[in-house]
Parts: structure tokens; sequence; C-alpha cells
């Protein structure tokens, strides 16, 4: 039997604290990403010229094809968009707005949210496109 002595060092490493961290971050990744609002999934009208409407602070109103309205993902009636925006705009004056709109979406339903952000003075306003193909 051998005794090591105090002073000579280990021949090998311990990875399994290493492991436990990796594995704790995999899990939290898997997480994170699977809890994330993906959004409402439309199918969007083409447009050949699309641009970017990155700007923060920007909330997405979608409008699926039978006519249901989400305010970033959840749904909302016309009353709720109507005070979610008014309360919205009271702490951002220059509130941000882009309306995703399925293209099978009746076009009354466009025009009345647009209403909506009128009323509630929402001026800056984009309509998200997909890009057509060339």
């Amino acid at each position: 039997m051998q005794i090591q002595e105090e002073n000579q060092p280990f021949d090998d490493i311990n990875v399994t604290p290493m492991l436990d961290l990796a594995y704790v971050l995999l899990v939290i990744f898997i997480i994170m990403t699977t809890a994330s609002v993906q959004g409402v999934k439309v199918k969007l009208p083409k447009s050949k010229m699309t641009a970017s409407l990155a700007k923060p602070h920007l909330k997405a109103i979608t409008i699926s094809e039978n006519g249901d309205v989400f305010l970033d993902a959840y749904p909302v009636s016309m009353e709720q968009l109507e005070t979610r925006m008014t309360q919205l705009k009271q702490v951002n004056p220059a509130q941000a707005v882009v309306l995703k709109a399925d293209a099978h979406t009746h076009y009354m339903k466009v025009m009345q949210t647009l209403e909506v952000l009128k009323k509630v003075d929402v001026t800056d306003i984009g309509l998200v496109t997909a890009r057509v193909a060339n």
C-alpha cells in the first residue's frame, strides 16, 4: 500500500465539479430558450421593400387569420387594446408599434386596430411584411 506525501502533487484532475457546472448551465439554457415568448405565428404578406423596424420599447400587435388580436403575444379585445395602449402612451409618449397581420386577415380588422391606435395618438406605426425572394 502506497501512502502519498503531503507535498506530492496529484496526478489526475477531478472534473466532477466542472461537469456539474456544465450541466447546470445547460439546464438553465434549455429553460430560458423554451420559456421565451415566441409570438403568434401568422402568414405575412409579401413585399419587395422591407426595412428594419427595430426600436427600443417597441410593441407588437398581431392579427391572426381568424381576426384574433394579440398585444405582444397576449390575446386582447379592442377595448383592452385601447386601454393598454393608452397606458403605454402615458408612460412613453413616443411609443412605437408594429402591426403584424396575417395575409388572409379581413382588412376591416386591420382598420379597426389602426383606428384604436389613432384614437390613443400612437403615430409611429410599422407594418410587418415578408420579403419577396428575387
